[in-house]
C-alpha cells in the first residue's frame, strides 16, 4: 500500500517573521511607487524655488523614472551578491539620504542628481517585494501577500499627487521628501527583524555580465528619456533625441552581446520563451500604459478644462482607490478560489468600460462626471493587477522568482512610459486635427458665425463702448471656445485609444496557464 502520510501532512502557515518580511517588502514598494508621482502636484513651486523652467522641471520626474527602471531588473543580481536583507537595508538608508538631499536642494542640478539617486535606490524595493512574497509565503497564503503588494502598485501613484499637493499647500514642497525619513526608519526596522542575515557572495561580482549591465543601464535609461522627453523636444527634430536614440541602440546591442557570451546574463531573457510568463509581461505592459495614462489624463482634463487645482483633482483620482480598500477583505479569497485568467479578463473589460464612459466628456464636465468611470477603473485595476502579480510568480519556478519579478515590474514601468509617450503623440495630432476641423466648420457656416460674432461684439461694446476692442474680445472668446472644444474631443479620443488597448489584451489572457504552485515556500 502506498504511503499517504506525506499527502495528509498539513501545509504550515507562514510565521510571524515571514509576515514581517512581507509587510516590509510591501512598505518599501509603496514608498518607491509613491515617490514617482509625489512631486507632480508640487512641481510649479519646486521649479520656482530652484530657478527651473517648465521644460527643465520635467527632468525632476524623468530622472527618477530613468534610474528606477534601470535598477528594477538589476535587483535580483544585487540580491545574489549582497544578500537580500543587507541589500534592502542599504537601499533604504540611501533612499532616505537622497530624499533629504532633494528636500534641501537649491539648484536644478542638485535636485535632479538626488532624484536619480532616489529612483535607483527606490527601484530596488519594487521587485524584491514580490520576491519576498513568493519565497516566504506558502501557496495557500500567497493571495494575501499578492493583495498587499498589489495595493502598493495601485495606491502609490494615486496617493502621490494627493499627499504632495496637501503638503505643498499646507507646509512646504520640501516635506514631500522629508516625509520619507520616518517611513524608511520603520522600513529598516522591519527588514532587520523579518529577513535573515545572509553571507555576501563577492565572487559573483567578478563573474558578472558587465557587458550586459552596461548595455542595460545605457539602453533603458536613454530609452526612458527618449520616451519621456521626445514629444516635448519634437522627437527627431532634436539633436538630443537623435543622440540618445543612438546611445539606446548601442546599449541594447551590448545587452544582446552579453546575453550571447555571459554564463549568467544579467537579464534572464530565456524566461520569455515561457509562453505563460511572456503573456503576463505583455498584458502587464499594456495595463501599465493604461494605469499611467489615465493617471495623467484625468487630472489634466480637470485642470485644463474644469479649472481644478492639484488638490481638487487629487480627490477625484482617489475615487479609483476606493474599491481597493472596500475589496481588500475579499481579494485573497477571490485570488485563491477563482481562475486568475477569468479575473484578468473581467478586469480588462471593466477597465475598457471605464475608458468608454470617459469618451462622452464635454467642456462642461467636472469632477462628479468622473465618479462612475473612476470606480469602474478602480475595480478593473484590482482585478487585473492582483492576478497578474500572482501569475508572474506562479509562471516560473521559485528559484527564478527574483529575475521574473524584475522583468515583470520593468515591463509595467516601461509600458507606463511608452503609454505616456504615445498619448503625447496622439494628443498633439488629434488637437491639430480637431482644431482644423472646428475652424473649417466655423468658416463654412460664415453667416451663422458672423451673426454670433455680431451679438458678442454688441455685448462687449455695451460694456465699454470701444468697437475695435469689442471685436477683439469677441474673437478671443471664440478662439478660447474652439480651443476648449478641441481639447475635450482630444481627451475623448485618448480615452477611446486606451480602451481599445485593453480589449486587445483579452486574447492574451487565455494563453496564460498557471504553473502548479509549490506546497511550501522556499527558504
Amino acid at each position: 500500500m502506498a504511503d499517504t502520510s506525506s499527502a495528509a501532512t498539513p501545509v504550515a502557515n507562514a510565521s510571524l517573521t515571514d509576515w514581517i518580511a512581507v509587510v516590509a517588502g510591501s512598505l518599501g514598494a509603496l514608498l518607491a511607487t509613491l515617490d514617482i508621482s509625489i512631486t507632480n502636484s508640487a512641481l510649479p513651486q519646486i521649479q520656482g524655488q530652484i530657478g527651473a523652467t517648465g521644460t527643465e522641471g520635467t527632468w525632476i520626474s524623468t530622472g527618477y523614472l530613468m534610474s528606477e527602471i534601470v535598477m528594477i531588473p538589476l535587483a535580483a543580481w544585487f540580491t545574489r551578491i549582497m544578500g537580500l536583507r543587507r541589500f534592502l537595508i542599504v537601499m533604504a538608508v540611501l533612499f532616505s539620504v537622497f530624499s533629504v538631499g532633494c528636500g534641501l536642494s537649491g539648484s536644478l542640478a542638485g535636485m535632479i542628481l538626488c532624484r536619480i539617486g532616489q529612483g535607483f535606490t527606490g527601484g530596488a524595493m519594487i521587485p524584491t517585494a514580490q520576491t519576498i512574497m513568493r519565497t516566504r509565503l506558502p501557496a495557500h497564503q500567497l493571495p494575501i501577500g499578492t493583495t498587499l503588494f498589489g495595493m502598493t502598485v495601485i495606491l502609490g501613484p494615486l496617493l502621490g499627487p494627493v499627499i504632495g499637493g496637501w503638503l505643498t499647500e499646507n507646509f512646504s514642497w520640501r516635506w514631500c521628501f522629508f516625509l520619507n525619513l520616518p517611513v524608511t526608519a520603520a522600513l529598516v526596522t522591519l527588514l532587520w527583524t523579518g529577513l535573515p542575515a545572509e553571507k555576501a557572495n563577492l565572487q559573483a561580482l567578478f563573474k558578472a555580465d558587465w557587458l550586459g549591465i552596461f548595455g542595460l543601464a545605457v539602453g533603458l535609461s536613454t530609452l526612458t528619456v527618449v520616451l519621456e522627453e521626445g514629444q516635448r523636444e519634437r522627437w527627431f527634430d532634436s539633436s538630443l533625441i537623435c543622440w540618445l536614440s543612438v546611445a539606446c541602440a548601442c546599449g541594447f546591442t551590448a545587452l544582446a552581446a552579453g546575453q550571447a557570451t555571459a554564463r549568467q546574463p544579467i537579464l534572464q531573457l530565456g524566461l520569455l520563451a515561457n509562453r505563460r510568463f511572456a503573456s503576463v509581461l505583455l498584458i502587464g505592459t499594456v495595463v501599465g500604459a493604461g494605469l499611467y495614462g489615465t493617471a495623467y489624463l484625468v487630472p489634466q482634463f480637470l485642470g485644463v478644462i474644469s479649472g481644478y487645482n492639484a488638490e481638487q483633482a487629487g480627490s477625484v483620482m482617489l475615487l479609483s482607490g476606493l474599491p481597493a480598500f472596500l475589496m481588500m477583505p475579499i481579494l485573497p479569497r477571490l485570488l485563491g478560489r477563482y481562475d486568475l485568467r477569468l479575473l484578468v479578463v473581467l478586469g480588462l473589460v471593466l477597465y475598457w468600460a471605464s475608458c468608454f464612459v470617459d469618451t462622452t466628456l464635454t467642456s462642461q464636465s467636472v469632477g462628479h462626471d468622473f465618479a462612475t468611470s473612476q470606480l469602474l477603473r478602480g475595480v478593473g485595476q484590482i482585478l487585473v493587477m492582483m492576478p497578474l502579480s500572482q501569475l508572474s510568480m506562479r509562471s516560473v519556478p521559485t528559484h527564478q522568482a527574483g529575475d521574473a519579478a524584475g522583468l515583470y515590474n520593468m515591463s509595467r514601468n516601461l509600458g507606463g512610459t511608452l503609454g505616456l509617450a504615445l498619448l503625447g503623440v496622439l494628443i498633439d495630432r488629434r488637437e491639430h486635427f480637431h482644431d482644423a476641423a472646428l475652424r473649417e466648420t466655423v468658416l463654412a457656416n460664415s453667416q451663422s458665425a458672423q451673426s454670433q460674432m455680431a451679438e458678442r461684439s454688441a455685448g462687449f461694446l455695451a460694456q465699454h463702448g470701444d468697437p475695435a476692442w469689442a471685436n477683439l474680445q469677441a474673437l478671443g472668446q471664440l478662439a478660447n471656445e474652439i480651443a476648449q472644444q478641441t481639447s475635450t474631443m482630444t481627451y475623448n479620443d485618448a480615452f477611446f485609444a486606451l480602451g481599445l488597448a485593453m480589449l486587445a489584451c483579452l486574447p492574451l489572457a487565455f494563453l496564460i496557464k498557471q504553473r502548479t504552485a509549490q506546497a511550501a515556500p522556499a527558504r
